[in-house]
Parts: structure tokens; sequence; C-alpha cells
């Protein structure tokens, strides 16, 4: 029964974290012991890595194989139960001075591919009730199988996104390297703005990572703008600007038909991250929530990296004018909670544009986005 449960909670999970998290829980209850641990091989690097909690946050912590003993169990493929972690001289007391952990008994056992090649670790600490016995190595054992076939789809699932992901943030590199100097770092500022205001206004994780990745698509329609008027330095005639107005209508036929959620959530922000909440945006003069809500927060993320950034028509604006001028426009050009959303982030999003040398300064105010 124990078994049959643990199956069926690890095997729809296919994000390598959340898989892990949930391996752990299970295992440490499974065991009745007060903490499991999951180390996975880096073979590159010669390590094994796992993710511990400290305070508020999380850490990864990374040993040797061969050091400690889950890297005396990766390298040997032996079990290891000890009575007494303290007396044992294959067990380091680096992790217990870093978390402030005491570990008594641990008992932990190899985690193997389908090739019985070295996949990682499992190792669970402190027992409820005296320390770990047979019984409890070989339930370990078959659980370490069960996840480690797991782990090795949750990988390949993985390798795949991130080829799929790495494709398309190449087609918003297209987009967009016709007319910013510091395209990767636009694309990159507007996926992690993107990313926080998602998150501030409680969507789903993996909602918000998909998100985060069709955000930098929002302009792909560009590559259908003749450069005459995509990189012309001045002031746009009245029909120059119609023809670019255009833009959302070329990203959104790009991106018809799509059948993946996230590019379906492009095809909506390329379409729509210039309408306004009160109506008067384009191309279709939509207004408030008939936006779609991924079009209203990329097009608050989008006015706001516009303006704190120098263009070949207009200087940096000040972060602090910036904000002014955002909430003046709460209402009129974008979706009142979105932009409290945004203020409530505005330190993290200063963080992250001192981290890219982004900061503007007070001084610049000036121009239009």
């Amino acid at each position: 029964m124990l078994l049959a449960r643990f199956g069926r909670r690890i095997a729809p999970e296919t994000r390598i974290d959340n898989l892990l998290t949930i391996i752990a829980e299970e295992v440490r209850h499974i065991l009745n012991a007060d903490r499991c641990s999951v180390f996975l091989l880096d073979s590159a690097r010669k390590e094994l890595w796992t993710k511990v909690a400290l305070g508020v946050g999380e850490k990864v912590l990374r040993i040797p194989i061969g050091q400690g003993i889950a890297g005396f169990v990766c390298k040997t493929g032996s079990a290891v139960n000890i009575r007494d972690a303290y007396r044992d001289t294959r067990f380091t007391q680096d992790f217990d001075k870093i978390t402030g952990y005491q570990t008594k008994t641990v008992l932990a056992v190899p985690l193997k591919d389908r090739d019985g090649k070295p996949l990682g670790v499992f190792e669970v600490l402190n027992k409820g009730k005296g320390a770990f016995n047979e019984e409890d190595e070989g339930f370990l054992r078959i659980l370490a199988t069960i996840a480690a076939s797991a782990i090795e789809n949750a990988r390949l699932y993985e390798n795949l996104r991130k080829s799929h992901l790495e494709t398309i943030y190449r087609m918003a590199m297209v987009a967009e390297y016709r007319d910013q100097h510091d395209t990767a770092s636009h694309l990159h500022r507007i996926s992690k703005y993107t990313g926080l205001v998602a998150a501030e206004i409680g969507l789903p994780l993996d909602l918000i990572e998909d998100l985060r990745y069709a955000s930098p698509l929002h302009d792909i329609g560009k590559v259908a703008i003749p450069d005459s008027i995509l990189l012309k330095p001045g002031k746009l005639t009245p029909d120059e600007y119609e023809e670019m107005k255009k833009h959302p209508v070329y990203g959104a036929r790009m991106l018809e038909n799509a059948e993946s959620r996230l590019l379906k959530l492009a095809r909506n922000i390329a379409s729509a991250h210039h309408e306004h909440w009160d109506g008067t945006g384009y191309p279709d003069g939509l207004e408030g929530e008939d936006i779609p809500l991924e079009a209203r927060i990329v097009s608050v993320v989008d006015v706001f990296d516009a303006l704190t950034t120098r263009r070949v028509y207009k200087g940096a604006w000040s972060v602090d004018d910036t904000f002014s001028y955002m909430l003046e426009q709460s209402g009129r050009l974008f979706d009142p909670s979105i932009i409290e959303a945004f203020v409530r982030c505005r330190p993290r999003i200063e963080e992250l544009m001192a981290d890219e040398g982004h900061m503007t300064g007070a001084g610049e105010f000036g121009g239009t986005a």
C-alpha cells in the first residue's frame, strides 16, 4: 500500500525540483525519519548536490564524490547504516554546522539508473525511535529503485523543455535584435519582471514559469515591420506609426493555432500588450478585463523597461520618475491591480536592475516610450 502510494505521488511529477521535494517528504514519512535528503550526481563536476532549507530560503550544498556518507555510498555503491554518526569516521559535520542540525542515525542507499550507473544517493536521518534496521534498508532500496526511474524521466522531460524554451527565446531574439542594442538584457528583464508580478498576484508556479518564457515573444510581430520604420531615429509620420501599430497583429498571426499553453500565452501577449485598460489602446481597443491577464502584466513591465532604457530617440528615465508616471496611468493605460502588484515588487525589481547594471540616474527624465 505504501509503495503504491509512493509510486502514484511521484509518477506524474516532471519538474525535477518538485519531484525531489515529494520524494524526500514521502520517504521521510514511510521510514519514520526526521529528514530525508536526495543527493544527485553531477558527473561533470564529480560532485553530489542537494538542496537544504536554511532559514526562510534554500541553498544547494555540494560534496565531492567519496567525501562524507553520501559520497562514500555513491563511490562504492554500498548501503550504509550508522547508529552514531559522530563516531563514524566517514561522517563529516560540515552540513550540521551549516544548518544547525544534529545528525544521530543515518541510513543511505545508492540511486542507480536503468543501466546500473550511479545517479545519486538516498539518505535518511534520525529515525523516530531507535536506529534504522535491515527492514528499513530493504524498504529504502525498493523506494530508491522507484524514485530513480522517476528522476530519470523528469531529467529527460527537463532536457526537452530546455530545448523547447531555448528555441522560443531565440525566436524572441530575432524580433528584438533589429532595434535593441541590449537585446538579451532586455528580454531577460521582461522575463524576470513578468515572473515577479505573476508571483505577486498569486498565480500558480507552472503558469508563472510559462509566462516568464512567453513574455519575451511580446514583440515577435516586429519582424514584419520594415527597417525604414523600425530603425528610424526620428519621429514617425502618421502613416509610419499606423504601420508600426500593426506589429501586434503580425505577432498574433505568427503564433495563432499554437497547441502548447506557453505559445497560446505568447499569442495573447503579442496580440494585446498594447491594449489599454480604458479601451484606448490598439489593435482592437479592448477594455478592462477583456484584455488577457498575461497581456496586462506584460504591458506594465514592457513600458517600465522601455522608459528606463536609453534609446536613440530618448534618454533613460529614472526609476522614481518611471514609477510616478505608471502610477498616474493606473486605471487609464494599466490595470490598477497589476500596478499595485508591480509597486510592491519595486525592491526586487531594483535589485534585478542593479545586478544587470541597468539602474538609471535621478536626473534623466525625458522623452517618451
